[in-house]
């Protein structure tokens, strides 16, 4: 089944961080790239994908998935060779399309996972007070391996609590924990390449998403 926002909820304009259809108790998590073709979409349908798995329930307990580019290609198909990805993963390609990152999306978000440095400081410089809840794909989940799960909010108190805990707890060990070089914390781009580049950064995607998700949803991959 797929998540009632898969097309992408619409904005209603309130205070309430609220888009339409969606519940008004909910964490959104917006992953940004450059042309939002690539590296975003793959990593969108990763989450959601390995959100599914573990969860089950479509909703996946509030948590909202989308993706952006800072030179979003608006309306544009998905690379064909980052479908084949995610098709190979099992994850579902079908219905996306790109768009531009706009202030709203930042706005709206509570986490912004950008795939390099350069993405992550044009949300920051965005405004919206963005940077305690931006941060790079490859650092966020070098922060949350050294969190201690049991240290965030029980699953009994909801998926949405845990996961604004979780990002507090990364934000706090951000200048604590350094990447021992700084392309540590980069995903390369792979537009244009070919197939098996494409899949090398598909595997270093799920690779880093593996304990975002299990730290969000305190469930391990399914081995």
């Amino acid at each position: 089944m797929t998540a009632p926002d898969a097309g992408r909820g619409i904005w209603d304009g309130e205070e309430t961080r609220t888009f339409t259809g969606l519940p008004r108790d909910s964490f959104r998590i917006l992953h940004v790239s450059t042309g939002n073709v690539c590296r975003s979409p793959i990593t969108e349908r990763l989450t959601r994908h390995a959100l599914a798995d573990r969860l089950g329930d479509p909703l996946w307990g509030g948590l909202v998935v989308e993706s952006a580019g800072t030179w979003g290609h608006e309306g544009a198909p998905m690379e064909a060779n980052a479908e084949t990805v995610l098709a190979e993963f099992g994850a579902d390609p079908s219905g996306f399309t790109g768009r531009e990152l706009l202030d709203e999306h930042v706005i709206m978000a509570d986490l912004v996972l950008t795939a390099t440095r350069d993405h992550r400081q044009q949300v920051i410089s965005m405004g919206h007070s963005a940077g305690l809840r931006t941060f790079t794909l490859k650092e966020f989940t070098r922060l949350v391996k050294a969190i201690d799960p049991a240290t965030l909010p029980p699953l009994e108190e909801g998926l949405v609590s845990r996961a604004r805990a979780l990002v507090r707890a990364a934000a706090a060990l951000r200048g604590w924990l350094l990447a021992p070089t700084a392309e540590a914390d980069e995903v390369f781009d792979p537009y244009g390449a070919p197939l098996p580049f494409f899949r090398s950064i598909g595997d270093e995607i799920n690779e880093a998403l593996d304990p975002v998700v299990t730290a969000l949803t305190g469930v391990p991959a399914r081995t």
